[in-house]
Protein backbone atom coordinates (compact mmCIF):
# COMPACT_ATOMS: atom_id res chain seq x y z
CA UNK A 1 0.00 0.00 0.00
CA UNK A 2 1.60 3.14 -0.78
CA UNK A 3 1.80 6.02 1.38
CA UNK A 4 -1.37 8.61 1.23
CA UNK A 5 0.00 12.26 0.15
CA UNK A 6 -1.26 15.10 1.14
CA UNK A 7 -3.44 15.76 -2.30
CA UNK A 8 -4.74 12.21 -1.86
CA UNK A 9 -7.90 12.01 -0.07
CA UNK A 10 -8.01 9.98 3.55
CA UNK A 11 -10.13 7.01 3.96
CA UNK A 12 -11.31 8.44 7.04
CA UNK A 13 -11.40 11.97 7.78
CA UNK A 14 -10.73 13.68 11.28
CA UNK A 15 -14.08 14.81 11.84
CA UNK A 16 -15.20 10.75 10.76
CA UNK A 17 -12.92 9.76 13.32
CA UNK A 18 -14.05 12.02 15.59
CA UNK A 19 -17.80 11.14 15.15
CA UNK A 20 -16.97 7.21 15.22
CA UNK A 21 -15.27 7.33 18.59
CA UNK A 22 -18.09 9.70 20.21
CA UNK A 23 -20.48 7.25 18.81
CA UNK A 24 -18.44 3.64 19.29
CA UNK A 25 -15.99 4.61 21.97
CA UNK A 26 -17.62 7.31 24.26
CA UNK A 27 -15.50 6.74 27.33
CA UNK A 28 -12.57 7.81 25.69
CA UNK A 29 -11.45 11.01 27.28
CA UNK A 30 -9.55 11.49 24.04
CA UNK A 31 -9.81 14.58 21.44
CA UNK A 32 -8.59 14.20 18.31
CA UNK A 33 -6.67 16.89 17.09
CA UNK A 34 -5.75 16.19 13.38
CA UNK A 35 -5.79 13.55 11.50
CA UNK A 36 -3.13 13.50 8.34
CA UNK A 37 -1.02 10.67 5.78
CA UNK A 38 0.08 7.78 8.18
CA UNK A 39 -0.13 9.54 11.24
CA UNK A 40 -2.52 11.41 13.94
CA UNK A 41 -2.49 13.93 17.30
CA UNK A 42 -4.96 13.45 19.84
CA UNK A 43 -4.86 15.22 23.37
CA UNK A 44 -6.39 14.03 26.60
CA UNK A 45 -6.78 16.22 29.92
CA UNK A 46 -5.80 15.12 32.56
CA UNK A 47 -7.92 14.95 35.77
CA UNK A 48 -7.54 14.17 39.55
CA UNK A 49 -8.42 11.25 39.38
CA UNK A 50 -5.96 9.98 36.90
CA UNK A 51 -2.56 10.47 38.98
CA UNK A 52 -0.51 8.29 41.09
CA UNK A 53 1.21 9.13 44.44
CA UNK A 54 3.73 11.32 43.40
CA UNK A 55 1.47 13.27 41.45
CA UNK A 56 2.05 12.20 38.18
CA UNK A 57 -0.38 10.79 35.44
CA UNK A 58 -0.87 6.98 35.92
CA UNK A 59 0.68 4.57 33.52
CA UNK A 60 -2.62 3.50 32.01
CA UNK A 61 -3.62 6.53 31.66
CA UNK A 62 -0.86 6.99 29.23
CA UNK A 63 -0.93 3.88 27.28
CA UNK A 64 -4.55 4.56 26.75
CA UNK A 65 -3.91 8.06 25.32
CA UNK A 66 -1.51 6.30 23.10
CA UNK A 67 -3.46 3.52 22.19
CA UNK A 68 -6.40 5.58 21.25
CA UNK A 69 -3.62 7.22 18.83
CA UNK A 70 -2.82 3.66 17.42
CA UNK A 71 -6.35 3.95 16.55
CA UNK A 72 -7.23 6.81 14.87
CA UNK A 73 -4.07 6.60 12.95
CA UNK A 74 -5.25 3.39 11.53
CA UNK A 75 -8.80 4.46 11.06
CA UNK A 76 -7.09 7.60 9.19
CA UNK A 77 -5.24 5.84 6.68
CA UNK A 78 -7.42 2.42 6.47
CA UNK A 79 -11.41 4.38 6.58
CA UNK A 80 -12.86 3.04 9.57
CA UNK A 81 -13.10 -1.12 10.38
CA UNK A 82 -14.62 -0.57 13.99
CA UNK A 83 -13.03 -4.37 14.93
CA UNK A 84 -9.44 -3.47 14.57
CA UNK A 85 -7.89 -4.19 18.02
CA UNK A 86 -4.78 -3.95 19.56
CA UNK A 87 -2.40 -6.93 19.06
CA UNK A 88 0.73 -5.36 20.78
CA UNK A 89 1.73 -2.33 22.93
CA UNK A 90 4.84 -1.62 24.29
CA UNK A 91 5.61 1.60 25.91
CA UNK A 92 8.92 3.27 27.84
CA UNK A 93 8.53 5.70 30.14
CA UNK A 94 10.77 8.36 29.72
CA UNK A 95 10.45 11.25 32.30
CA UNK A 96 7.43 12.27 34.56
CA UNK A 97 4.41 14.11 32.82
CA UNK A 98 3.11 17.42 34.07
CA UNK A 99 0.31 16.55 36.20
CA UNK A 100 -1.47 19.72 35.29
CA UNK A 101 -1.40 19.87 31.66
CA UNK A 102 -2.74 17.81 28.75
CA UNK A 103 -0.63 14.72 27.38
CA UNK A 104 -0.04 14.84 23.82
CA UNK A 105 0.10 11.75 21.49
CA UNK A 106 1.45 12.30 18.45
CA UNK A 107 1.58 8.88 16.41
CA UNK A 108 3.20 8.12 13.28
CA UNK A 109 2.61 4.49 11.40
CA UNK A 110 5.51 2.65 10.69
CA UNK A 111 4.10 0.02 8.60
CA UNK A 112 0.69 -0.54 7.29
CA UNK A 113 -0.07 -3.82 5.69
CA UNK A 114 -3.31 -5.76 4.55
CA UNK A 115 -3.97 -7.84 8.49
CA UNK A 116 -0.98 -5.94 10.84
CA UNK A 117 -0.38 -2.34 10.93
CA UNK A 118 3.07 -1.36 13.68
CA UNK A 119 3.17 2.56 14.51
CA UNK A 120 4.21 4.73 17.35
CA UNK A 121 3.51 7.54 19.29
CA UNK A 122 5.54 9.87 21.69
CA UNK A 123 3.40 11.79 24.51
CA UNK A 124 4.17 14.48 25.69
CA UNK A 125 3.03 16.87 28.42
CA UNK A 126 1.40 19.99 26.46
CA UNK A 127 3.77 22.93 25.41
CA UNK A 128 7.04 20.97 26.80
CA UNK A 129 9.37 19.71 23.98
CA UNK A 130 10.94 16.03 25.24
CA UNK A 131 8.47 13.40 24.99
CA UNK A 132 7.00 11.93 28.29
CA UNK A 133 7.04 8.46 27.16
CA UNK A 134 7.52 6.22 23.77
CA UNK A 135 5.34 3.78 22.61
CA UNK A 136 5.46 1.18 19.60
CA UNK A 137 2.14 -0.71 19.32
CA UNK A 138 0.75 -3.02 16.49
CA UNK A 139 -2.81 -3.65 15.78
CA UNK A 140 -4.85 -6.23 14.36
CA UNK A 141 -7.19 -5.05 10.67
CA UNK A 142 -9.65 -7.83 9.89
CA UNK A 143 -10.05 -9.41 6.78
CA UNK A 144 -12.39 -7.88 4.60
CA UNK A 145 -14.61 -9.98 2.50
CA UNK A 146 -13.43 -10.54 -0.88
CA UNK A 147 -16.28 -9.61 -3.64
CA UNK A 148 -17.01 -12.83 -5.64
CA UNK A 149 -17.07 -11.77 -9.30
CA UNK A 150 -20.76 -12.58 -10.70
CA UNK A 151 -21.01 -15.06 -13.14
Amino acid sequence: MAPATQEQALPASKDEVAAFLAAEFPQSLCVVESVGARGATVSHRVGPAELRPGGTVSGPVLMGVADVALYVALLGEIGIVPLAVTTDLTIHFLRKPAADRRIIGVCKLIKVGRLLATGEVLLYSEGLEEPVAHVVGSYAIPQQPQLQPQA
